[in-house]
């Protein structure tokens, strides 16, 4: 369920769609970016396998929302969408002055006039990070959280996107890069929770998010 309705009891939302897996429909559930309560209504009423989260070094809700420690105890996965920042942690620095109007990001506070300016500060001092480990940045984006889950004891899986056959090469060797207790500590005092300048969708969006 991509989304929950707020006008809609989770519960019963859930019952629904466990009747689905009942009839073989389908055979698995899982929720996106609900709350912690939310999930934990519903994996009451049936087990629910994953929550897909923004989770990135630059969205980092699911950690202070409680989505990680809810996911954790009923041995669910966070699916990890947007680890690489919509692009903001890709290898390739974006150009926001060369965006289309039809590209979301466009429409993204992270990416307009002061936000960005501070966002790409950021990644700077992450690529530092990032060079001496021998990775890219991108690189370094989709091993952090698998990391972070690891420490957390939590299954996070990334699912970073690729345009090309070079960047799925690019992303699956991120498995490689091992994020000492130590590397951790130091991405996490240059990025720590609300770092990131803006919030992850416009003002007329956020409301559908930790329903």
């Amino acid at each position: 369920m991509s989304r929950v309705d707020p006008n809609v009891p989770i519960e019963e939302s859930i019952g629904g769609m466990a009747e689905l897996v009942k009839e073989g429909k389908t055979r698995f559930i899982s929720l996106s970016e609900c709350s912690a309560k939310s999930f934990r209504r519903g994996s009451a009423v049936y087990p629910l396998v994953s929550l897909q989260m923004e989770y990135s070094l630059f969205s980092r809700d699911a950690e202070e929302q409680g989505q990680i420690d809810a996911c954790t105890e009923f041995g669910a996965a966070i699916m990890a969408y947007a680890v690489l920042g919509r692009g903001m942690l890709s290898a390739e620095l974006p150009k926001v002055e060369e965006m289309a109007a039809t590209d979301i990001r466009a429409q993204l506070p992270r990416f307009q006039s002061a936000n960005v300016e501070k966002n790409l500060r950021l990644r700077t001092a992450l690529e530092h990070i990032a060079h001496r480990k021998n990775a890219t940045l991108a690189q370094l984006s989709i091993a952090w959280p698998m990391a972070q889950g690891s420490c957390a004891g939590a299954f996070i899986v990334p699912i970073p996107g690729a345009k090309s056959r070079r960047h799925l090469e690019e992303n699956v060797r991120a498995v490689d890069i091992v994020l000492t207790a130590g590397d951790l500590a130091e991405i996490d005092h240059i990025v720590p929770p609300g770092a990131a300048s803006g919030t992850r969708y416009p003002d007329g969006q956020m409301y559908r998010l930790n329903v």
